[in-house]
């Protein structure tokens, strides 16, 4: 499974990229596209770290940034829409369901493990 969400997540973030190789060269698009590449590569390599999680406690805060990262990139994705030419509609879409996917999963494993842990 950590591989699976590991590979979705690397996947995510280069889909991104392909998206955002043909965008309008105004200055909101070239700053959304850097961003968004920031948060989309971001929660990968933060979801990398917390497999070396040194207690729960750690393991819930970089799972909270890894799910804070992907939210950044939905929002992104919702900007980056004005952008996007009737030909990439497809790989769009694909992105943004991913995207609200990965974050229904990190939402409710950030709920279940924060239920289990002992005040």
């Amino acid at each position: 499974m950590r591989q699976e969400i590991e590979a979705r997540l690397i996947k995510l973030a280069l889909t991104i990229d392909s998206l955002c190789k043909h965008h309008n060269r105004s200055y909101l698009a070239q700053h959304i596209t850097s961003q968004i590449i920031r948060s989309s590569t971001s929660a990968a390599l933060n979801y990398g770290e917390s497999q070396a999680a040194e207690s729960k406690r750690d393991f819930i805060h970089k799972i909270s940034v890894v799910l804070k990262e992907l939210r950044e990139t939905k929002i992104s994705l919702k900007l980056i829409k004005t952008y996007i030419r009737a030909e990439q509609m497809n790989l769009f879409n694909s992105c943004q369901n991913e995207c609200e996917q990965l974050i229904a999963i990190f939402y409710t494993t950030l709920k279940s493990i924060r239920q289990n842990i002992k005040p």
